[in-house]
């Protein structure tokens, strides 16, 4: 859009023009009191350049303006040239023909006026509104007529004289008060309507100015008086200076803020209706005592018409609000429904229709609050066994479907009184209500036997296997504890080899307690040094000689004592503490057998899955090694079958390892089914026999047969054989014959010291140990 150039409003030549001329005309008019001729000639003369101006600056304003308001602008400065034509045409005449010397005009000067007037008031009647229906812009326009018929009623009453005879005086009088009225209507239309084709800062001083116009039109006599007051010459030039400057106070803020006079949104009501309703009744009260005349007349048409204006007003109102009330009520109806949906919502599961976490707490702890008999409530917390796998092998929307049949399931386990809920995941609970001794024993047999049940989930037949904890509230009255009781049966059931459910006992309590202290008492050990590590070597069947040795960490604590492995290394497992102790475990064997490096040991360190899953575990292997200068072929990381058992993560760990030369041996080998699949997806290079068939090898034909069978498994896959846990001469003597390679025991050593791994090394096994 084009731009008019900036001019800072005290350069404005335009705007100091009209400024000069307005001085210049007061001060003309003072000067000339009592020559009224001279008067006359210089207020049109001066109304000539203040038109001109207003026309200008309206133009300036069409040019910048935006679209939806440029109209209005263009009106206006067509306007000004109307005014500017008209004036210049009156200073004419007034110079010439004495008797036309009046400050309200002649005919073609008033004629002109009128036709721009009219069209600037057109223009505001058809300016954009904010109102968006028919009965709104109905409304508007009936509370716009009211304020027009109160103005014409005080005109009527009040500004014409209606006995006068009819002449030029009268005429100019009443053209005059028309379109003071008309404007008024105009201006009221925009006001009520929100709408506006200016800002107002702009829009007060040339409304300001047109009323002191047209009261001045209506007051300023006929024939002027030799000693005409100048102050009434500069009453009615002054509303032209400032009609004359509000277009450029528009241009100005339009500049700074484009969206200075955005349309805004009608009030849904206005009291300047009402007033002009009162205020012609007043007029009435006036008049009425003058008896019947015109201006009676005038007065009883005016309330009649605004009663009529008014009454069909309240009736459009009256409709409004039946409509709001109707659709209000509409409106609650709808609210009172989506409440319902999203209570429902809130506490269903989307896709089992089970109760949510949230509902199933909120449930639990309302029955805990108003049973009369805490024994009586009990809760089942069950948790499907090995659902990962389903989903990992057979995809997502199986084990949803598998989810959902679950679902059903339990439904039909469970009594009417009862409330089964998914908490998340595979993991489900039952909240036991009104529930006698063996209720809780009796509902959790029976989902065990109803999920025993095949499922039919994409042409598979699935057996869905769970383990359940069982919690009475007789114990606790808080929703926490219940649950957490459960949870503690629950992983109690699933360490007694899943699907299986098991009651909760205080004596579960203690020992997660017991736990609990014992990991706190770990951290503190890790942190200040309480670990030490202990070496059991690894000894060639064949010779006798010790090839390494395995890394084992003993636990010292200052007030309870040496604490067995078998009691801190589980703990450390469930709460994560196995990674920095495996940490420890990992520099300080590596470390060691660095100064064992001439010897050639191997060094064997026990790995758990929960470190081969934590990102940036190799790096850290690969830095150990770097940093003592331990060779990386002579370190054996040893692993469980169950700490890679269907792990991604854990068995690209693996095979990363075996990348930077690292050995990798499969402990305990023979105690999980998976063990022969492992072989095929881990990069193994040594097998470890476990413990549990060496004990009885050389009385139970059936521990020999595995231990046989083990030993020419990993002759045929090319990996070393260890037998672990020899105690005996005929135990080694045995296994060096089935084809093991190396042995650890008892028979050979405990787990020893640095240094007394070192007194050791200077030894070697006795022979009759071994060999027969």
């Amino acid at each position: 859009m084009p731009q008019a150039p900036a001019v800072v409003p005290w350069r404005d030549p335009v705007l100091l023009g009209i400024v000069g001329v307005a001085l210049l005309a007061t001060a003309g008019f003072y000067a000339g009191a009592g020559h009224v001729d001279a008067q006359v000639q210089l207020f049109w003369l001066a109304q000539v350049p203040l038109d001109a101006a207003l026309g200008y600056f309206a133009y300036r304003m069409f040019r910048v303006t935006a679209a939806q308001r440029r109209r209005f602008w263009g009106v206006l400065s067509f306007a000004g040239a109307l005014f500017t034509v008209a004036d210049t045409i009156q200073s004419s005449i007034s110079a010439v023909d004495p008797h036309a010397r009046t400050l309200n005009g002649g005919p073609v000067q008033s004629a002109l006026f009128t036709v721009g007037l009219g069209a600037v008031v057109i223009a505001m009647l058809i300016h954009p509104q904010n109102t968006r229906t028919h009965k709104e812009r109905l409304a508007l326009w009936l509370d716009s007529a009211t304020v027009l018929v109160a103005g014409a009623v005080l005109t009527w009453c009040f500004v014409i004289d209606t006995d006068a005879p009819v002449n030029a005086a009268m005429i100019s009088v009443i053209v005059a008060a028309s379109i003071v009225m008309v404007s008024a209507f105009a201006a009221v239309k925009l006001i009520l309507s929100g709408g506006r084709p200016m800002s107002k800062l702009a829009a007060w001083p040339m409304a300001i100015a047109g009323g002191i116009q047209g009261g001045g039109i209506m007051v300023t006599p006929e024939e002027l008086t030799p000693h005409t007051n100048p102050g009434l010459l500069v009453l009615r030039l002054l509303p032209s200076v400032l009609i004359a400057t509000g277009p450029r106070l528009q241009e100005l803020q339009t500049r700074q803020n484009p969206d200075v006079n955005t349309p805004r949104r009608r009030k849904p009501y206005s009291l300047l209706p009402y007033g002009m309703v009162a205020l012609t009744f007043a007029i009435l009260i006036v008049v009425l005592p003058a008896g019947a005349g015109h201006q009676l007349w005038g007065a009883v048409t005016g309330v009649a018409m605004i009663t009529v204006l008014v009454a069909a007003r309240q009736l459009i109102a009256f409709h409004d609000n039946a409509l709001l009330i109707n659709r209000l009520d509409t409106t609650l109806g709808e609210l009172r429904r989506h409440e319902s949906r999203l209570r429902e919502a809130a506490s269903v599961d989307g896709l089992t229709q089970l109760a949510n976490r949230t509902h199933f707490g909120d449930q639990v702890a309302e029955t805990l609050r108003t049973t009369a008999d805490p024994a009586s409530v009990a809760l089942l917390l069950i948790d499907l066994d090995d659902f990962k796998t389903i989903n990992d092998t057979l995809g997502h929307p199986a084990g949803d479907a598998l989810l959902v049949s679950v679902a059903d399931r339990l439904r039909a386990a469970v009594r009417e009184q009862d409330l089964v809920a998914r908490l998340g995941g595979d993991e489900f609970a039952v909240l036991l209500r009104d529930a006698g001794p063996d209720t809780g024993a009796q509902t959790a047999q029976r989902i065990l036997t109803l999920l025993g049940r095949p499922v039919r989930v994409q042409d598979n037949d699935l057996i869905v296997r769970a383990s359940i904890g069982l919690a009475g509230a007789d114990a606790t009255d808080d929703l926490d504890s219940l649950l957490r009781d459960a949870d503690i049966a629950m992983y109690a059931a699933k360490d007694r080899g899943k699907s299986n459910w098991v009651a909760y006992t205080q004596q579960m309590g203690v020992r997660i307690r017991d736990g609990a202290e014992l990991a706190s008492q770990l951290r503190e050990a890790i942190d200040e040094g309480q670990l030490r590590l202990v070496y059991q070597p690894v000894v060639r069947l064949d010779t006798g000689e010790i090839a390494g040795c395995e890394a084992l960490v003993r636990w010292w604590h200052p007030v309870r004592g040496q604490v067995h492995p078998t009691d801190f290394i589980p703990v450390a497992e469930s709460s994560g503490l196995i990674v920095p102790l495996g940490r420890f475990v990992l520099r300080e064997a590596v470390r060691q057998a660095a100064r064992w490096r001439e010897r050639g040991l191997r060094m064997n360190v026990n790995v758990a899955g929960r470190q081969l899953r934590e990102p940036g575990f190799v790096d850290e292997v690969a830095a150990v090694l770097a940093t003592s200068g331990y060779p990386p072929e002579l370190l054996t990381i040893e692993v469980t079958e169950t700490a890679v058992l269907s792990d991604d993560e854990a068995i690209a760990a693996l095979h990363a390892l075996r990348g930077i030369g690292v050995k990798l041996a499969l402990d305990d080998f023979g105690t999980a089914a998976s063990s022969l699949g492992l072989l095929l997806t881990c990069p193994m290079t040594t097998l470890k026999l476990d413990r549990s068939f060496v004990e009885g090898i050389t009385t139970v034909t059936r521990q020999a047969a595995v231990a046989t069978a083990v030993a020419q498994m990993a002759n045929a896959l090319d990996l070393n054989a260890v037998a672990e846990g020899i105690e005996t001469p005929e135990q080694a003597r045995l296994l060096r014959r089935l084809g093991y390679e190396f042995g650890q025991g008892f028979l050979f050593s405990r787990p020893l010291s640095p240094a007394g791994f070192e007194t050791l090394l200077h030894t070697t096994v006795p022979g009759h140990l071994i060999f027969s």
